[in-house]
């Protein structure tokens, strides 16, 4: 595998990763804010769908034909962070597939060493190349995906990638409990001090 599948197969992973968090919810769950500032699972993966159209779509001189949320008229410009009432999660999953194949279509057209152009990013920074954004665009997924585990966890006490994640230890919720109570513990006496 050379560096390119490398970074596309992580990207791809990473891609499921946040779209698994999605799976089994319902459009309550999936559109909530769960942070003060709104943060929701449907909004990361919206979000997500939208730069990576971006990013490895218009960057590079391959523009989609589908516009995002903040590029509509009327539009904010935080639009892709959330979604409205008719918007469904089966919806964004959808738009995040169409994304997916326009960026996977992307890589496999171009070298690691093509050259592009970001045109909201700072006149030092703008000449890219492909490796450049897909260490980005695998960098912003991997955040995303992280937001997600966590709101994912405060929603259900859903962790990982289910229940045969070999990184998540499998503990009851009484052992889960006590961890929990040894770190409270911990934090308590660090605060003490």
């Amino acid at each position: 595998m050379d560096e390119k599948e490398r970074l596309h197969l992580y990207l791809r992973q990473r891609r499921d990763d946040l779209l698994h968090k999605l799976e089994g919810l319902g459009e309550y769950d999936a559109h909530r804010p769960m942070t003060p500032t709104g943060t929701n699972l449907i909004g990361l993966v919206k979000h997500t769908a939208s730069v990576q159209l971006g990013y490895l779509g218009e960057v590079f001189g391959r523009p989609a034909e589908r516009r995002v949320a903040f590029e509509l008229p009327g539009a904010a410009e935080d639009d892709d962070m959330w979604s409205p009432a008719g918007e469904s999660i089966a919806d964004v999953v959808e738009f995040h597939h169409y994304s997916a194949a326009h960026a996977d279509a992307t890589v496999e057209a171009l070298p690691l060493d093509a050259a592009g152009v970001v045109p909201w990013w700072p006149d030092d920074r703008k000449a890219v190349t492909l490796q450049w954004i897909l260490v980005h665009m695998l960098s912003e997924t991997a955040r995303h995906a992280g937001h997600a585990d966590i709101l994912r966890e405060t929603i259900d006490g859903s962790v990982g990638n289910g229940p045969a994640d070999p990184n998540v230890p499998g503990k009851s919720p009484d052992e889960w409990a006590a961890f929990r109570a040894r770190i409270e513990a911990a934090a308590r006496e660090a605060g003490h001090r």
